[in-house]
């Protein structure tokens, strides 16, 4: 008769694991080890601009559950995760180096100008509120309008089209979880507009469209 030694071996063969013991597939061919929410976080992570707890709570606990291993799948592709708890967001950087050939998985999507404009007015009011020790800033679209509008071409008489640039730039936003519409053109602004826009690049920007309007005055 074989023996079986300690490692489970008979005669050179493995014993078989029982069916109950194989990783669930998720599909056809699966070879991956992440439970499905844990996957839908990575999948989350790598479609959008951010994850926020406050919009998805529950793949907010998934990420923070297996913190670990999301970020090691991402390191896997030269991208970095970015976890702020204080202000419960999640996003990615791409990871550059000057000593490594690191291929570029992430595509910038910048800003376009009414997109800009609409960001810095955004980022100037949630500044000046907080200064004030108010724990959130509001904004309503008609502000944003009068506001932002006032750095358009002055020659450029098609109120209508800069308006919808404006709105289509705070839809953007929306989307992106840098605003949240609490009523009808009334708009709360979320902590995420600081991680979008420094205190540096706003005092940046903002020196820059100061200059633009006194060229064009």
């Amino acid at each position: 008769m074989s023996e079986l030694d300690g490692a489970g071996v008979v005669d050179g063969f493995i014993d078989p694991v029982s069916m109950e013991e194989d990783p669930a597939e998720l599909f056809a061919g699966d070879a991956g080890t992440l439970d499905a929410d844990v996957r839908r976080v990575l999948v989350q992570l790598l479609r959008r601009k951010f994850l926020l707890a406050e919009k998805n709570p529950a793949q907010w606990r998934t990420l923070l559950e297996n913190q670990q291993i999301v970020e090691s799948r991402m390191h896997d592709l030269f991208v970095r995760l970015v976890v702020d708890h204080d202000r419960g967001v999640a996003y990615k950087q791409q990871v550059r180096s000057v000593e490594l050939d690191v291929p570029i998985l992430l595509k910038d999507d910048p800003y376009n100008r009414a997109e800009t404009l609409v960001l810095v007015h955004l980022r100037t009011v949630f500044q000046r509120e907080r200064g004030t020790g108010e724990t959130s800033a509001r904004v309503d679209i008609e502000e944003l309008e009068q506001t932002v509008l006032t750095y358009f071409d002055p020659y450029d008489h098609n109120l209508a089209r800069r308006q919808q640039e404006v709105r289509n730039a705070v839809q953007r936003l929306v989307t992106e979880g840098l605003l949240a519409e609490e009523s009808a053109g009334r708009y709360r602004i979320t902590p995420m507009v600081e991680v979008v826009m420094s205190t540096e690049k706003l005092a940046e920007l903002d020196q820059w469209l100061r200059e633009q309007n006194e060229a064009t005055a």
